[in-house]
């Protein structure tokens, strides 16, 4: 099994490290210094579940797609920052001789709708979508650690795909200690993730807090309830399902168990901000306000929220 994994930071080298564990042909797509330090040290995955550790000699590196063997690719994880989703979507049509004849895309990624980008040239039957909650960090650059798991990774469709050929995939990625299972409905557990992530992500930011003290305010928790009220109507307007009836039952859970189960985290948005670089908004909060437009729903809170956002942004 040959895959390119595209998107080297801790999720990439972490699901790198997992495959490589089952005797996968891996390669991975990076760039200067963590190219090099891959190139140097090799990877290693760390943290809960079994550790595993490979030589440079194990893993392949590459910077640039005319480096990669043609015919070679069966499957490629998408694992970057949803940012580079049009850049690599673009690339990877230009050296599609890279990919096998049945080759698959599956895409680790926040946010929903990432897979647009990627039919634009390829058949909804090559691209496939990822539910990942499981926590990873890079305490360096060739190295991923797993510090949080609560539920398995979910591989699935949007497209309303059958998955069952992804099988070996996820039977390998369990097999390395994280579980992982296939599901006819990942577009409600991705939803579930937006409905976390929008709620807490880009206010966290905002207002320079964890998770935990977004709570206990008043102010903010108002604005959190009007930003899940208006995602429940624009899920239902657009014709999707999640896991909860309406928005006062996920508050419900939201508030006494999803929240205090990660009270003192900062949201990936908060350290993006931090460290001036753009943020993934526009696969949160954007998709929000793309798909409440285009059905007629009120998401004026979510409408704020997104343009602070990019208002911090305009000055990286």
């Amino acid at each position: 099994m040959n895959i390119l994994v595209i998107g080297s930071g801790a999720v990439g080298i972490g699901l790198a490290a997992s495959m490589l564990s089952q005797g996968a042909d891996i390669s991975i797509f990076a760039r200067d210094k963590t190219a090099k330090a891959i190139k140097e040290n090799g990877i290693k995955r760390c943290g809960l579940f079994t550790h595993y550790e490979f030589t440079s000699d194990e893993v392949n590196v590459y910077e640039t797609y005319e480096e990669i063997p043609k015919d070679t690719i069966e499957y490629v994880f998408i694992t970057s920052k949803t940012t580079a989703n049009d850049d690599i979507s673009k690339k990877l049509n230009t050296h599609r001789d890279i990919l096998k004849e049945d080759f698959k895309i599956i895409i680790f990624q926040n946010g929903f709708g990432n897979d647009t980008a990627y039919l634009r040239f390829f058949d909804k039957t090559q691209v496939f979508s990822a539910r990942v909650i499981t926590g990873f960090t890079r305490p360096e650059r060739h190295i991923s650690e797993v510090t949080v798991y609560t539920e398995p990774l979910l591989i699935g469709s949007l497209q309303k795909q059958d998955p069952s050929e992804l099988q070996p995939i996820a039977d390998m990625i369990t097999s390395s200690g994280i579980q992982c299972k296939l599901t006819g409905e990942v577009d409600k557990y991705l939803w579930a993730k937006m409905l976390y992530n929008c709620a807490l992500n880009p206010l966290g930011a905002i207002l320079d807090v964890n998770y935990g003290k977004l709570t206990e305010n008043e102010y903010s928790k108002e604005i959190m309830d009007s930003i899940i009220d208006e995602i429940f109507d624009v899920i239902k307007a657009s014709g999707y399902e999640t896991l909860w009836e309406n928005s006062q039952e996920y508050k419900d859970i939201f508030y006494s168990k999803l929240v205090p189960d990660t009270y003192n985290h900062y949201s990936s948005t908060h350290q993006d901000i931090k460290r001036k670089i753009k943020t993934e908004i526009d696969s949160l909060t954007g998709k929000v306000i793309e798909l409440g437009e285009a059905n007629n729903v009120d998401v004026g809170t979510n409408k704020i929220i997104y343009n602070l956002i990019k208002s911090i942004e305009s000055d990286f």
